[in-house]
Formats: C-alpha cells, sequence, structure tokens
C-alpha cells in the first residue's frame, strides 16, 4: 500500500489543478454558446458576462461539496461500520488468506495497466486531435454547431485553438485514472475469489479501454486486444434478458400482431431517453417537497424550533435528514399509491417512472428500491387510520423492533403487517441515510435547515405578537374589573389562559 498512498496526494494535487484549469476555460465556453442560442436582447452583453460569476461561484460550490464529502460522508460512513451489528446481519468475512493475492494482483495490475493503457491513450490521442479539429471545422465552413450565430464565431474559433489543451487533459486524465483500473484487480480476486480471475482481469481491462476509446471516436467497433473473462457470470446481460423476455410474452401474447406493429412499438421505446428527466430536476423536486412538508410538520408539532437549532448549532440533525425525508417520501409512495400510478408522484404534477428516469447509475441504486416499496404498500391496502399513524411513526418511533409500535396505538393487531411495514420503514430510511451522504445534499439541506428555520421564527413571533395584543386588552379589562386583587389577577390567568388555548387552535 505505500506507493498507491504515496501516490494519491500527486494525483490529488495534479488532478485538482488540471479540473480547475478545464472547468475555468470551458464553463465560461459554453456558457457563451447558452447564451447565443437563447432568446436574449442583447446577445453580445450575455456572451460576455454569462459564465464569469456563475463559473466563480461553481468553483466555490464544488469545494464545498468536496469538503462535505471528505468531513461528513467518509466519517458517516466510518460510524456506520463502526456501529454494533444488527443480530439478524452477518458481517463480511474478509479473509486473511486473501489479502495476499488481492495486493499481489493489484500492484501487478498497476505496474501492466498503466503503460499499456498509456500507450493505447498516446496511440489514439491524434485520432482524437485531428477527428475534433475536423469536426469543428467542418461546422465553420457549413456555419453549424457553435458557428451559428455570428457572435460565437470568435468564441468558436477559440475552442479551435484550444483543442489540443482539451486533448492534453483527456490524455492525462487516461493515465491518471489507469493506476486505479489496475488496482481494482485486486478487488476482482475479492469478488470472485480467484488469482485466475484477477490475472484474466489485468489483461481484459486494456481491450475494454481501447474499445470504450474506439466508440468515443466514432472509429471502428471493437478491440484487437484479447479480452479474457473475469467473472463467472458474463454469459448474458440481465438487461438484455429481460427485454428479451418481454419480447417473447409479447409474441406469445399477440401471436397475431404483425412484425411492423412489433417494430413501430420498439421504435417507440427508444424515444424514451428523449423524455428522461435529469437527475438534478429529481433533486430539486424532491428539495421542494421537503421544504413543503417541513412546514407542515412545524404545523402539527412533529418538528419544534428546538430540533432545529439542535441541526444548525449541534450538528445533530438525525431528526431533519432522516426522518424529514421518510416522512417526505413516505408521503409521495402513500399519494401514487392512492393515485394509481405507475411510477412515483414526486410533486408538481411529476411522475417519476422507470422509463423517464434518470439513467444515471447512483440515482438508480436509490430509486430502484422506491418503486418496490410502492408496490407492497400498494398490495398492503392500508386505511386512512394506518396511514395518519404510519406518518407518526416515521417521525417518532424508533422502529427497530415490532414491540417499538406497542406504545403508539397502531390501529392494526396483525403481527405479520406490522413486521412488513416495520420493514419498508427501517429500508426507506436506510435509502435516505445513504442519500444523505451525496455531497451536493448536504449544502442543500443546509440551507433548507435554515430556510425552516427563518420561517419558524417568523411564525412564532406571530403567535408571541398576537399573544401579547390579547394580554394588553385582558389587562384593560382587570383595570374595570370587580372584586378582590388577588381573585381578580386569578381571573384574569385563567382567562388568559383559556385565550392562548384558542389561539392554539387557531
Amino acid at each position: 500500500m505505500i506507493v498507491p498512498l504515496g501516490l494519491w496526494p500527486v494525483v490529488a494535487v495534479a488532478g485538482s489543478i488540471l479540473g480547475g484549469i478545464g472547468y475555468g476555460v470551458f464553463a465560461p465556453l459554453i456558457a457563451t454558446f447558452q447564451a447565443a442560442g437563447q432568446n436574449a436582447i442583447d446577445k453580445c452583453y450575455h456572451c460576455f458576462a454569462d459564465g464569469c460569476l456563475s463559473t466563480i461561484k461553481g468553483s466555490c460550490t464544488v469545494v464545498v461539496d468536496f469538503t462535505d464529502f471528505c468531513f461528513h460522508s467518509y466519517f458517516s460512513y466510518m460510524d456506520e461500520l463502526s456501529e454494533k451489528m444488527p443480530p439478524d446481519e452477518k458481517p463480511m468475512d474478509v479473509k486473511l488468506m486473501k489479502l495476499p493475492g488481492c495486493l499481489l494482483v493489484g500492484l501487478i495490475g498497476m505496474l501492466v495497466d498503466v503503460p499499456l493503457i498509456t500507450v493505447v491513450t498516446l496511440w489514439k490521442s491524434p485520432y482524437m486531435l485531428f477527428r475534433g479539429w475536423k469536426r469543428l471545422f467542418e461546422d465553420l465552413i457549413g456555419r453549424e454547431g457553435p458557428f451559428l450565430e455570428t457572435v460565437c464565431v470568435p468564441f468558436a474559433g477559440l475552442a479551435i485553438l484550444l483543442w489540443p489543451l482539451a486533448v492534453v487533459g483527456a490524455v492525462v486524465g487516461a493515465i491518471i485514472a489507469s493506476f486505479f483500473l489496475g488496482l481494482y484487480g485486486g478487488v476482482i480476486v475479492h469478488q470472485e475469489d480467484s488469482l485466475h480471475m484477477g490475472f484474466s482481469y489485468i489483461i481484459s481491462v486494456v481491450s475494454l479501454f481501447d474499445e470504450y476509446v474506439n466508440d468515443l471516436l466514432y472509429v471502428r467497433e471493437g478491440s484487437c486486444l484479447p479480452r479474457l473473462r473475469y467473472r463467472r457470470n458474463m454469459d448474458r446481460n440481465p438487461e438484455i434478458e429481460k427485454v428479451d423476455n418481454n419480447c417473447c410474452n409479447e409474441l406469445e401474447s399477440k401471436g397475431q400482431a404483425s412484425s411492423t406493429q412489433l417494430i413501430s412499438e420498439n421504435s417507440r421505446t427508444l424515444k424514451w431517453p428523449i423524455q428522461q428527466y435529469r437527475p438534478m430536476q429529481v433533486w430539486d423536486w424532491l428539495f421542494k417537497s421537503y421544504e413543503v412538508d417541513g412546514w407542515i410538520l412545524l404545523r402539527d408539532g412533529l418538528i419544534t424550533i428546538k430540533d432545529i437549532e439542535e441541526c444548525i448549532v449541534k450538528g445533530n440533525c438525525k431528526k431533519l435528514c432522516i426522518r424529514l425525508q421518510a416522512w417526505s417520501i413516505l408521503q409521495c409512495l402513500l399519494t401514487s399509491v392512492k393515485a394509481d400510478a405507475s411510477g412515483i408522484v414526486i410533486g408538481d404534477n411529476a411522475e417519476l417512472t422507470r422509463s423517464n428516469m434518470p439513467r444515471d447509475k447512483v440515482f438508480e441504486w436509490f430509486a430502484g428500491p422506491l418503486f418496490v416499496m410502492k408496490e407492497q404498500l400498494k398490495k398492503l391496502e392500508l386505511d386512512e387510520s394506518e396511514e395518519a399513524c404510519l406518518r407518526k411513526l416515521v417521525m417518532e418511533c424508533k422502529n427497530e423492533t415490532p414491540k417499538d409500535w406497542n406504545d403508539f396505538g397502531y390501529p392494526s393487531e396483525d403481527s405479520v403487517r406490522r413486521a412488513q411495514l416495520q420493514a419498508i420503514i427501517r429500508r426507506l430510511q436506510g435509502i435516505v441515510a445513504s442519500m444523505s451522504r451525496i455531497p451536493t445534499f448536504r449544502r442543500r439541506f443546509r440551507n433548507l435547515v435554515k430556510l425552516l428555520y427563518i420561517e419558524a421564527i417568523q411564525a412564532d413571533a406571530s403567535v408571541h405578537h398576537i399573544g401579547g395584543i390579547l394580554k394588553a386588552r385582558l389587562s384593560g379589562q382587570r383595570s374595570s374589573g370587580k372584586g378582590s386583587k388577588k381573585d381578580g389577577y386569578e381571573n384574569d390567568d385563567a382567562k388568559g389562559n383559556k385565550a392562548n388555548e384558542n389561539l392554539d387552535v387557531v
């Protein structure tokens, strides 16, 4: 481990410098093209102004997100690993006998794959340089792409001059990535429990990298380099099998359907990626629902100002971060079940389905189980009382054992039904706990907590203001009342408490 630990600071510094240069150059350039394509009144001004301040803010945002990942997400993972293992789970068995083989294959993979991938990268770099120049010059002659608007021609010419810098950045990035691709051979050895699979991966990863570069540069498909089998289950792709099974079922159910109808239906499925949502759109909808649901929970007393202050001052955000998310997503699932939607209704009349959800691997890890939970809730057929009690249990109950629900008055006495619902809630809380470790999530959630705090203070101030007016009126009535002074104060206090009770109801 000495070599990767020693190279890590060098790689981090070099990657930060190259990433900063690339972002600082190309982000304003892309913003210029976007400004020229918009229906702005003064395009010349926007071509120079857009991308300046936004690039600086974006750079600061990247630094904040990276800091959150280093000081929040990492330690959150470590705390979860160090917690006591539940009795129904088994720890991962890492055998010491596997570690020498993993380290050996990782070291050999780094020594073999780094030079070979570097050679492939340097061999393909002239193709990338001349093909990029060819495409830019074709757009320049045909007045297409970035050369469509006259005001963008100087900046597009700058892109032609800076294209070699992009090629150099791609080459350096590929060389840096080759270290990690080589070290991943140790992971293959541990997963497959075979040194043979690890050495096969070392040979195959160069072929996979070459094929990926060929696809990126639009040259011939495949690779002339050898590719060995480094996984035991590499015969069939599960996605392809799923498509094949769907096609077979469709042919069986529609025996009289013509081939042209099937082709037209399959062609419509090719249009799905065009209608897919972007991950940022979904995150925006989720945080908007978090804000609305947070205000509802404040109104109902399930979240207090003290909880928000603990989150801001002490950093104890478990109730807000985990339970508020779980409550909001549970509300989306219950709404989707009531509406009999094919997907998940996430607000603004937006429905997230398997066809329009972002094709992002990380996003699929979070969204995929939610579709399963929605179907499970649909089969349970909860009534209104169970839904109301379930929302309360998400915010106030630990949901660790079936006995935790005994003191909350859950209407159903079916122990199996309770266990199923508790399993759904625990899994939902685990999903939102993983979502909270995404770097961008922590930054946006801090802003959400501050917004809720301001709204809670304003609402509390308005209540105290109305209460002060009522007390002033009651004190005016005291001066004109009859009886002893002590009795008058006691009666006035009773009236004031009654007024405050009515105010709380309002």
